[in-house]
């Protein structure tokens, strides 16, 4: 990002036009450059999807922070509230540009702008051949860097004429706001769309005025009109041009009857006495307002992307209202540590019924997303109605639970909130009714489509008490179809996006079912032609048989089953997970509150197997007769899904009778037994392992030692081997020989049940690292892959074992993965220096102990096991013997035994720093210390 801010100064300089994209840390990155291209006058637009900085966390989703932190280099920014706007805003920002010199920050928020899928009006060539000037187009080519007329910019300057040259750029920055207006002036009488810098929406003579910016200007918007048409006097202003700030713009903009304002903003600005469009509201008033200044107080709201509802809009001026308001608060959330949050009556609003609503529950990469937003355009270009598409995600990769929201109206649709009553929900994976509450989204009446495996006339049996009783009581018309089975007869796998969606239109009425049915074809044609005719036909053969293969149910007068819908995690979870995670599992984070929260952004490992998310169709089975004990498969098993243990026949006296077991070719322990065991609720059904096994029957064509088979004919009893299984003993470590598959497969694995896409290629090199030293571990994670299947919550795949050790995780930030290990290497080494000085001065004293500690160095699983069991005893030396050498070798002891930092790229490298990683484990004499996550490991030896 930084490069690209340089490329981009660099070819304006010499006379392009030239732009760029960016966000987050991203736009902080081109910062500096940001402050040359402003200073030099140079006409250019930066385009940026509004989002998240990391601060206590990582988070890839929108608000305001980034581009406050732009809003003193000198570019000038303009806000778009909408999907229309975000090309609108684009060209007069362009536009402008060229006309002041000044360059352009054009922002909208990320995710819910830049992620939603809606109809618009498109900007044709001609408009923009229309608003863009050449003459300004000329005269910036003929400002360019030129040997032919050379200048020198970019000088160093003195005290005795810095100040003086860089007020002298004030003229082309006072101009800019007439200059936006006349440009918005143009572009609305090329194209009929009328905007305005600062535009005001609601009763003539309002009292409570809102300002904000961004996409929650629509939603404060649809607030407004529901308290006008209740005879309320309120309004909203949106603010377009936030730099420079035009405050007599602003204050023309507010009624003049005025009393009371609140300013909404989607940042946070720790320390400050309040966030930026506050402070500059406050001054716009003091500075341009004539008579009694309205009384003024501030809010946060929607930050990474937080739901912001009309509801909270009306409750913000429900505390504009009040006698008195506090002034400073937050929406949104429950803060019930500083208390500023503001409660809202989720009833106190509702859509209106020109809006059709549909809401669709898939899983990452099955294709529902993307069915979906194909929905939106074949609706929006075929009915003529305005479309809305937003899409949830988890930012886990694929697997997690993917929610669409879809609005189709007469109306242009200006909601930038989430739907909460559908006339249509989709489930589109059977299992989601074990683990979510999906329908207490449908209004009443809604049409409801399931996804089963079941005939119609069965499925009901299969649903736990909540979902019957949510069918029952809303009075949901439920429809079936085995999707699954339609795309596997057509040969497509376990696809079944094109299946679900031609389902929706022949229930939807939205379009005949034979015109969309023709409109997904196309739109198959579109994305998969390329493939050839053979895909297309077995596309085009599941739409045409979807419609068929869907059933109505009849829905019985009650509640038929006594099942109930399984916890988000187990009643033996740590607690932290019971009442945290479990809450974030279940899709009901929003309602944690502040306190739930450590400040510092810390959170337990070890939670990955506490969410059995259960996603995979069909699982691995042993068959142990065939079984040549390899260990390849849970070698490239990318989850520790598939686990190995050798232990004592003695051990499997008690074993459940489905338990499979076998003996194990090892010379030295003739009578041991292993076991090849299946996480069946952890498993993402890749068949990774089936492709590795070596291991075929003699006697059954395509028969393996692991063979997927449906997870339906062995849930119950895997299950039950899964957890019989864990309780077996672990190895000790010292008697592995983890430089071989076969001693590192019998390792417990510290990196189990990521977030990674099924059969992924870079977790089982972590997981491998982990069994062979992840209880020394230190890890600086780059961001990327690795730190999202990694480090992403609610759970985290790193763990620990029996003695609680296990890698410990931090990320920093995309583009100083190398200089955060170092950090922790020079650091660690440090600990040690002073852990073994203190022990020196101590040891006449202390005794055997600390010489035995001193004189042992090695890093192998041997040395490691006598450390640990000599800082036992130290440890007791110390607490009995206090004092102030004493205490500060009792804080720093455990680094007697020595850390590995490791360093893992977000595109999933792994480098050991110094000592004690990889290169001094193995036992093959080879220097290995760079670890890449594909299909090689590399020795470096410089």
């Amino acid at each position: 990002e930084a490069g690209a801010a340089g490329a981009l100064h660099g070819a304006l300089q010499t006379g392009a036009l030239a732009t760029t994209f960016t966000a987050s840390q991203g736009l902080l990155l081109m910062i500096p450059n940001l402050y040359k291209i402003a200073g030099e006058l140079l006409p250019a637009v930066v385009h940026v999807a509004a989002r998240s900085v990391a601060t206590h966390a990582l988070s890839i989703f929108g608000d305001h922070s980034d581009v406050m932190a732009v809003r003193q280099t000198g570019m000038a920014m303009l806000a778009s509230t909408s999907v229309q706007e975000a090309q609108d805003m684009a060209l007069v920002a362009h536009a402008a540009t060229l006309r002041t010199r000044v360059p352009f920050l054009h922002f909208f928020d990320g995710f819910r702008t830049s992620h939603e899928v809606a109809r618009i009006d498109v900007v044709d060539d001609a408009t923009i051949r229309a608003m863009i000037d050449e003459d300004l187009v000329t005269d910036h080519r003929l400002r360019a860097l030129d040997p032919d007329h050379p200048v020198l910019r970019g000088s160093a300057q003195n005290p005795d004429v810095f100040f003086q040259a860089r007020e002298a750029a004030n003229p082309f920055h006072a101009a800019i706001p007439a200059v936006v207006d006349a440009e918005l002036d143009r572009f609305a009488a090329l194209t009929g769309r009328r905007y305005r810098a600062f535009e005001y929406h609601g009763h003539a003579e309002a009292t409570h005025v809102v300002v904000v910016m961004g996409s929650g200007a629509g939603t404060v918007a649809e607030a407004v009109d529901h308290l006008v048409a209740g005879g309320n006097r309120v309004g909203v202003v949106n603010v377009r041009l936030y730099r420079p700030f035009d405050a007599a713009a602003l204050v023309a903009a507010l009624p003049t009857t005025t009393t009371s304002i609140a300013v909404l903003d989607r940042t946070k600005e720790p320390g400050s006495v309040g966030e930026p469009l506050l402070l500059d509201t406050i001054a716009a008033l003091h500075r341009e307002w004539r008579g009694a200044t309205p009384a003024v107080i501030g809010g946060r709201y929607g930050l990474s992307s937080k739901e912001f509802t009309p509801a909270m809009a009306i409750a913000v001026f429900d505390e504009l209202a009040s006698p008195a308001p506090r002034r400073e608060f937050t929406v949104g959330i429950v803060d019930d540590v500083t208390h500023l949050s503001l409660a809202h009556d989720p009833g106190a609003w509702h859509e209106p019924a020109s809006v059709t609503r549909a809401v669709f529950f898939g899983l990452g990469s099955d294709g529902t997303v993307g069915a979906n937003k194909n929905s939106v355009k074949i609706i929006g270009e075929h009915t003529g109605l305005h479309a809305q598409g937003y899409f949830v995600y988890d930012s886990k990769k694929s697997g997690s639970v993917t929610v669409s929201h879809l609005r189709f109206g007469s109306d242009p649709i200006r909601s930038a909130y989430l739907i909460e009553a559908a006339d249509f929900v989709a489930v589109h994976h059977f299992g989601l009714f074990d683990d979510r509450d999906l329908l207490r989204i449908a209004a009443p009446g809604a049409t409801l489509l399931i996804n089963s495996p079941h005939p119609a006339d069965e499925t009901w049996d299969h649903l736990p008490v909540e979902a019957q009783r949510q069918i029952i009581d809303a009075g949901l018309a439920v429809w079936v179809v085995d999707g699954v089975e339609v795309a596997r007869a057509h040969g497509l796998g376990g696809r079944i996006n094109t299946v679900l969606q031609t389902c929706f239109f022949a229930l939807s009425g939205l379009l005949p079912v034979d015109e969309a049915a023709d409109a997904i074809k196309a739109s198959i044609a579109a994305t998969y032609g390329k493939r050839g005719d053979a895909v297309l036909r077995r596309n085009f053969g599941a739409v045409d048989a979807a419609v068929a293969a869907m059933s109505p149910m009849t829905v019985p007068a009650a509640v038929t089953t006594d099942r109930h819908r399984s916890l988000p995690v187990p009643a033996q979870s740590p607690e932290f997970v019971r009442r945290v995670t479990a809450t974030m599992i279940a899709g009901d984070g929003d309602l944690l509150p502040v306190s739930a929260f450590a400040p510092d952004g810390s959170f337990p490992t070890a939670t990955s197997k506490w969410e059995k998310r259960s996603i995979a169709l069909d699982i691995p089975i042993w068959d142990p007769e065939i079984c040549i004990d390899c260990a390849r498969c849970t070698l490239v098993c990318p989850h520790a899904a598939i686990r190995l243990k050798v232990v004592d026949e003695a051990d499997l006296a008690d074993a459940p009778a489905s338990f499979r077991h076998k003996s194990w070719k090892d010379h030295d322990h003739p009578n041991r037994r292993a076991i090849i065991q299946v996480a069946p609720d952890d498993c993402t059904g890749c068949g990774v392992c089936v492709s590795i096994c070596p291991a075929k029957s003699k006697t059954s064509v395509k028969h393996k030692a692991i063979d997927m088979e449906p997870k339906a004919d062995h849930l119950e009893a895997e299950r039950a081997n899964f957890d019989w299984f864990l309780g077996l003993p672990e190895q000790d470590r010292a008697d592995l020989a983890l430089d071989t598959v076969k001693g590192s497969q019998q390792a417990q694995p510290l990196f189990e049940f990521s977030g990674a896409c099924a059969g992924c290629g870079e977790t089982p090199y972590l997981k491998l690292l982990s069994q062979v030293m992840g209880d020394r571990m230190v890890v600086a994670n780059a961001t990327g892959c690795s730190s999202i299947y990694g480090g992403n919550l609610p759970t985290t795949p790193w763990a620990t074992d029996a003695a609680g050790r296990g890698p410990a995780w931090a990320n920093s930030l995309f583009e100083d993965n190398a200089e955060f290990g170092l950090g922790m290497r020079l650091a660690l080494d440090h600990h040690e220096a002073v852990a073994r000085a203190l022990l020196t001065a101590l040891a006449p004293e202390i005794g055997a102990v600390a010489t035995a500690l001193l004189d042992d160095t090695g890093v192998d699983e041997a040395a490691v096991a006598r450390q640990r069991a000599l800082l036992v005893e130290l440890r007791a030396w110390l607490d009995a013997h206090p004092g102030p050498e004493a205490d500060a070798l009792a804080s720093r002891c455990h680094h007697l035994v020595r850390r590995s930092v490791w360093l893992i790229g977000g595109d999933g490298w792994a480098y050991d720093i110094g000592f004690g990683g990889v290169d001094h484990v193995l036992a093959s004499g080879r220097d290995v210390n760079i670890l890449v996550l594909d299909t090689e490991v590399y020795s470096n030896t410089g």
